[in-house]
């Protein structure tokens, strides 16, 4: 197809990026003609700010005069003349987006997570069940190169049959979490939804099997949230000296996140009790074939202590493999043979986003089959759904699967 018109819901940093770096890097010509977003100077901002050619009709001279900003998705799709719709909005706008999205016969790419209750995702799948509109949910672990030759290996027997995996992620980018919008409860539902979306959908991926049942804890207030005064920051606090996430301990001791200005990490703005975001949480999955394993996310970790990656085992062996190495080793259990790979580093989310953005384009130019459809994103909400309430309740959660009554 030449010159893909995409239509774009909430033209935020993520869907920016994606458009701006992989999309056009295999879409040359496409271009965004609609926009809905309330700020519109903050997205026109945005459009000058990119380079000249890069997506934007006649972006030569400065705002791009061929982008229009509708009212709302009806307005821009019934007089936008679209190829294709993006929604990258905030959290807990993607579903009823996505649900008027569901009446069109356009090619959708969804940012995660697709629902953000359980309320939210039966409506999404009603919604999806018999609709000609197909999607590419944002899943770029599931296609990332390094988790796909994990499947590769272990379809072809590396670990006989599946029995247990163990999985890790220490995020050494974290602190987001409690200084940025991702702390408002209200649009994100805590970090099973924002994070473990991801985990559990490349989980299920790699063992065949949906998760069924889960166990799963949380841990909250030991590190982030505090009493601190609502809207506090560090420009106004006494205490930057010794704070570990001051701009400038943060950058004499190179320990991440911004090194500006920025939110307290400790105010009462972070949420208490549920509607604070975990420091640390784990879950205990169970897999429709029986098969465990077990999942436990990390945000306090930084620099070099960041790891995300799964071992996969069965009894003829074991595939295991981390994506901020870069490696992955598969261990022959009843042979003396163990050997590792390395994968190249240095692409956006390990390599998944430049697959995403392959399957957007030739879903978009051919209507080829997306490796990440609405029921994947679905799937991943209903895990993460039942291990917030597990924590939360204390005991094992069933996980509702696409498709049940």
């Amino acid at each position: 197809m030449s010159g893909i018109r995409l239509g774009v819901v909430g033209y935020g940093g993520r869907i920016s990026g994606l458009i701006q770096g992989v999309f056009r890097e295999l879409a040359a010509d496409l271009q965004v003609t609609g926009i809905v977003d309330p700020d519109e100077a903050g997205v026109r901002s945005r459009i000058d700010s990119a380079a000249p050619g890069r997506g934007w009709a006649k972006a030569g001279g400065g705002i791009a005069d061929d982008v229009t900003f509708y009212r709302d998705i009806d307005q821009m799709v019934k007089q936008g003349q679209l190829d294709a719709l993006a929604i990258g909005t905030r959290c807990n706008l993607h579903t009823p987006l996505a649900i008027r999205a569901a009446q069109y016969n356009l090619p959708l790419f969804l940012e995660k997570p697709v629902a953000v209750d359980m309320r939210q995702a039966k409506a999404l799948e009603a919604a999806f069940d018999g609709s000609q509109c197909r999607a590419v949910v944002s899943f770029p672990l599931r296609v990332s190169p390094l988790c796909e030759l994990a499947r590769q290996y272990i379809d072809e027997g590396a670990v006989g049959d599946p029995v247990h995996v163990a999985a890790t992620n220490y995020v050494p980018y974290g602190t987001t979490y409690w200084e940025a919008a991702y702390r408002d409860y209200d649009v994100t539902h805590g970090l099973f939804l924002q994070k473990a979306t991801h985990d559990f959908d490349y989980l299920m991926y790699l063992m065949g099997q949906p998760i069924v049942r889960v166990a799963a804890t949380a841990t909250r207030g030991h590190v982030y949230g505090g009493d601190k005064p609502s809207g506090h920051r560090c420009s106004v606090c006494d205490e930057v000296a010794d704070c570990l996430e001051s701009p400038q301990n943060r950058r004499r001791n190179s320990s991440g996140g911004t090194t500006s200005d920025h939110l307290c990490l400790f105010s009462v703005d972070c949420g208490e009790g549920h509607r604070l975001n975990e420091d640390a949480s784990s879950a205990v999955l169970e897999f429709a074939d029986g098969s465990q394993g077990v999942y436990t996310q990390v945000f306090y970790a930084r620099r070099d202590a960041g790891t995300r990656g799964a071992n996969v085992s069965g009894y003829l062996g074991s595939v295991a493999f981390d994506w901020y190495t870069d490696e992955l080793k598969r261990v022959r259990h009843h042979a003396p043979f163990s050997a590792v790979e390395k994968a190249s580093g240095g692409a956006s989310h390990f390599g998944g986003d430049l697959e995403l953005a392959r399957d957007f384009i030739a879903l978009v130019d051919h209507g080829a089959d997306s490796r990440t459809p609405i029921e994947t994103g679905l799937q991943s909400v209903y895990a993460c759904l039942a291990a917030k309430e597990s924590a939360e309740k204390s005991r094992f959660v069933n996980v509702r699967l696409v498709g049940q009554n």
